[in-house]
């Protein structure tokens, strides 16, 4: 893996495609050991979290499961602007149903803070989070996901889905910016 060059920041390769998919795997299977059965609904957060979230629901042996997709901006550049907009909401009805929201990145936790909170109000037997990376260095609101593909420090990554600006998803290994 060679490094690559975004609105001139260099990166360097940091996570490959295979560790990211033996962590899926893992992740999938504590998925699995924990729940309950009973047609789970993976809630997937657009648009960074889309490439974990096809390999992990994949890699789940539920078969009931059912996915749906929501949309949150709270980014621009290389950093949350801490404002959380909602761009695309949840319109499945989850009384009673146990959710399991798909980030690819918790950092603050403020955007899961709040995205937990909205689900709560309608009801659902329960809601758990699983993220690719955390970040708990970062976290400032909100509690550490339930499942955790890899915990790194607070800098800067790009690729396997998350962006600079709406670049650089389509990588399939992850990127961290490089130290000078």
């Amino acid at each position: 893996m060679d490094t690559v060059t975004y609105q001139g920041l260099t990166f360097e390769p940091y996570i490959t495609r295979q560790q990211i998919a033996e962590q899926v795997q893992r992740v999938a299977h504590e998925i699995e050991r924990d729940s309950t059965g009973d047609n789970p609904l993976f809630l997937c957060v657009l648009n960074g979290a889309f490439m974990f979230a096809a390999d992990l629901f994949r890699a789940c042996r539920l078969p009931k499961a059912e996915i749906t997709f929501i949309r949150f901006k709270s980014y621009e550049g290389t950093s949350s602007t801490g404002n959380v907009q909602q761009v695309m909401g949840l319109v499945e009805d989850i009384k009673g149903r146990d959710v399991i929201i798909i980030e690819d990145i918790v950092d603050t936790g403020v955007t899961a803070h709040q995205l937990r909170q909205l689900l709560l109000e309608r009801e659902p037997r329960s809601v758990k989070m699983a993220t690719l990376l955390f970040k708990p260095g970062s976290l400032t609101m909100g509690t550490p996901p339930e499942y955790v593909g890899f915990e790194i420090p607070s800098k800067f990554i790009i690729g396997y889905g998350l962006d600079l600006d709406g670049q650089a998803r389509n990588l399939s290994d992850i990127y961290v910016v490089k130290s000078e």
